[in-house]
């Protein structure tokens, strides 16, 4: 069991930024993909970005390529994204999810679908005003 933590969330201008946490405890994160979903009211979960368990890997939505960036520590167990020029379409639940890297699956193929993730927080909101 693997337990996810988001922080960060908030009410901001566009334009502005945000930066975005998630803490991973219960059992070690070092084989897990990590990544970042949204949510918007009346719509789907869509993904935004993921990091693979070594950091070697990253993969963004085009939506967001060159305003977000996504790392992660090991050390400490968290991933980060960080949330620049926001627009008010970024407005949304913004969750935190991990997908086991240790079974096969091909990370390239699956880490932009939320059915591969084992693991979800219970999210944190992002609202950017106009």
């Amino acid at each position: 069991q693997l337990q996810l933590v988001e922080s960060g969330g908030g009410l901001v201008q566009a334009g502005d930024s945000l930066r975005l946490s998630c803490a991973a405890s219960g059992r070690t994160p070092s084989m897990y993909g990590l990544g970042w979903f949204r949510q918007a009211p009346g719509k789907e979960r869509e993904f935004v970005a993921t990091i693979s368990w070594n950091g070697g890997t990253i993969y963004y939505a085009d939506f967001v390529k060159g305003r977000f960036t996504i790392s992660r520590d090991n050390a400490k167990n968290t991933v980060s994204l960080q949330m620049n020029t926001l627009k008010p379409e970024d407005t949304a639940v913004y969750y935190c999810a991990a997908l086991w890297q240790g079974d096969g699956r091909d990370y390239s193929t699956v880490y932009y679908s939320p059915n591969q993730y084992d693991y979800w927080g219970q999210g944190t909101q992002v609202t950017v005003s106009s």
